[in-house]
């Protein structure tokens, strides 16, 4: 049985290493079916949307994990959004002309930068930047983090258009291997088997057959998975509350310019809420957005 939608954690017994495994399916074609993707952006996005569901287990916090990927390329823009209730979304802006069938990430994302941004539900918001300097975004969000503060962490991600996958080790404080060199062996011992892996392997086997794979001589626990699900945070009263930021004379402004009726569409989703002149006067004189006027369609 393949291991999809969910992600789950790992320990080495023996070394002060953790791992995670990430399976996508029907979360991913959730997110692949609002837009019509070429398959190169369908296969980055995927990436992106594996490595933001490994990331967001690694961090103990309440809220949103955002990881955004912009360049003066074919593809301007990746942004996937996980929430620490499992929740993901995400989309793909792209010049769909100068998009080449094999074409991997530095063809499409030139000279990019890649940021990630952790916005809790209480506390401060944090978010760091770094160049896309690697071949692939597995290569790229290594290095992310070869350049911050945090702990050694190596990614491998895979997608094809249909399935995300993706792996992740870090390594953790000093607890079982005490010494610098003992430490470094055992990672490096770690990683060096996890970089045999192929993408059809990663694809292709279920959870446990690939660990046991990569980690027969190795004593590690394999930890109950936790579910992922695509849900956009999108709703009729976010959308209200944009266009009340914009205050009455810009909203009066845009109903004259879009014959009497405001529509936002949701980027991520494809969901259009409505807004006619009743609405936006009951919005301006706090009434809310959900009882529906006379004249909504």
């Amino acid at each position: 049985m393949h291991d999809f939608d969910h992600t789950q954690r790992f320990l080495f017994d023996d070394s002060d290493v953790r791992g995670e495994l990430v399976g996508l399916g029907q979360s991913y074609q959730h997110v692949l079916a609002k837009h019509d993707y070429p398959q190169p952006v369908a296969q980055l996005l995927g990436e992106l949307l594996a490595a933001a569901s490994l990331l967001i287990g690694t961090l103990k916090f309440d809220g949103l994990l955002v990881l955004q990927a912009r360049s003066a390329g074919a593809v301007p823009l990746l942004m996937v959004e996980c929430s620490s209730d499992g929740e993901l979304r995400g989309i793909a802006r792209y010049h769909a002309e100068q998009i080449g069938a094999d074409a991997g990430l530095v063809e499409l994302m030139p000279e990019g930068v890649l940021a990630m941004t952790i916005e809790p539900k209480q506390g401060q918001r944090y978010q760091g930047i770094v160049d896309l300097d690697g071949a692939t975004l597995a290569e790229c969000l290594t290095n992310y983090f070869a350049t911050s503060e945090q702990l050694p962490t190596r990614f491998w991600l895979c997608a094809d258009g249909q399935r995300a996958r993706g792996l992740l080790l870090q390594q953790l404080p000093a607890d079982r291997l005490k010494e610098a060199e003992a430490r470094a062996a055992s990672w490096q011992h770690l990683a060096t088997l996890a970089d045999t892996l192929s993408a059809e392997e990663l694809l292709g086997l279920d959870n446990e057959t690939l660990l046991h794979r990569l980690y027969h001589q190795e004593e590690l626990r394999l930890f109950e998975p936790r579910p992922l699900c695509f849900r956009c945070s999108c709703s009729r009263e976010r959308s209200a509350r944009a266009l009340v930021s914009l205050g009455p004379a810009d909203a009066e402004l845009l109903l004259d310019e879009h014959g009497g009726q405001v529509v936002i569409d949701c980027q991520f989703c494809n969901q259009r809420y409505a807004f006619d002149a009743a609405d936006v006067a009951q919005l301006f004189a706090g009434g809310g957005s959900e009882a529906p006027s006379d004249t909504r369609h």
